[in-house]
């Protein structure tokens, strides 16, 4: 039962991550906790309305991991307008399940695009850099294997845009091809350099983000963030190539300044054509993509959909 399926006043059962936990608490019939848990398609909070034996709540309580999967049986209902879940046992219950009893596919959703294909066209892009510093630092990365089947598959984001598996590729690949096609309406800018920055951008999200059950952020991604940890690797990886400073500066730049302004998280605004070109690039698509996937999932017969990004969004 896809969590984005769920009407009020239904019966409810399934197999569901595990998102947040609340601790055990009384309340007037005895012990109960809250938890929040997903699939691919979605969350729902579940409370939990057990006995008046502590023990036996708290050893159920106990037994639920976050990032862990659960066996949910209860009823759903309305709370503060939102679907929410009730489990009343001896009728409901919920049971952790072991990596055995559940398929990891279910709770993570995956590009609708091949992966093999986007790559190749990706590694067509890096092979067309004429510039054979630039070329080196990209390949030293793309055609690295343990780099390339690690980044096929990881996601560019949790909820927003390509929070997907073979998101992080789906999203390169256009911020490159529309970067490809702003240096032909723009031949003055440097193909070359905008290619580099286009597609090295955002390789820190392969260690700012986890997957497991689902996509979260890695501690060293809470602490650090993508920008610092891409300027990072790509920082070493010039380094090892001997990259002309000149171009190290520039490549160095246009990673810093990718998200535009200081208030985004960028400790640069981009002062070269090109860094503005990647920037411009990745926040286009972005937040295209993060309008397109809310109206595929938006569930309402209401002609707009209001988005704290957006406004109001038509929905016809």
């Amino acid at each position: 039962m896809l969590v984005k399926n769920l009407v009020a006043y239904e019966a409810f059962d399934g197999k569901y991550v595990v998102k947040f936990k609340k601790p055990v608490q009384k309340y007037a019939k005895g012990y109960m906790f809250h938890i929040r848990v997903g699939d691919a398609s979605g969350e729902v909070p579940v409370s939990y309305w057990g006995s008046d034996s502590k023990d036996e709540v708290e050893r159920i309580y106990n037994a639920i991991k976050r990032d862990g999967v659960v066996y949910v049986s209860g009823e759903t209902t309305m709370y503060n307008g939102k679907i929410a879940v009730n489990v009343n046992p001896p009728v409901g219950k919920i049971a952790a399940l072991k990596e055995n009893e559940y398929d990891k596919a279910a709770f993570v959703p995956e590009s609708e695009k091949d992966t093999k294909e986007m790559y190749a066209e990706l590694t067509r892009l890096s092979d067309s850099i004429g510039n054979r510093h630039l070329k080196d630092i990209v390949e030293a990365f793309i055609r690295d294997k343990a780099f390339s089947e690690k980044f096929v598959k990881h996601p560019a984001a949790m909820y927003k845009h390509h929070g997907w598996l073979g998101g992080l590729l789906e999203h390169t690949l256009n911020v490159a091809k529309i970067c490809d096609f702003l240096s032909k309406i723009h031949p003055q800018l440097d193909r070359d350099l905008m290619l580099t920055g286009a597609i090295l951008h955002d390789i820190g999200k392969m260690r700012e983000l986890e997957v497991t059950t689902h996509i979260k952020p890695s501690n060293e991604g809470m602490l650090l963030g993508h920008l610092a940890m891409t300027f990072e690797d790509v920082s070493k990886k010039m380094d090892q190539l001997n990259t002309p400073e000149e171009l190290k500066m520039k490549v160095k730049h246009m990673l810093l300044s990718h998200h535009g302004k200081l208030e985004y998280g960028s400790p640069k605004q981009p002062a070269i054509p090109e860094a503005l070109a990647v920037y411009m690039a990745d926040d286009i698509d972005s937040k295209i993509t993060e309008m397109i996937t809310y109206i595929n999932k938006a569930e309402t017969d209401d002609d707009y959909i209001f988005l704290g990004n957006f406004g109001s969004v038509y929905l016809k």
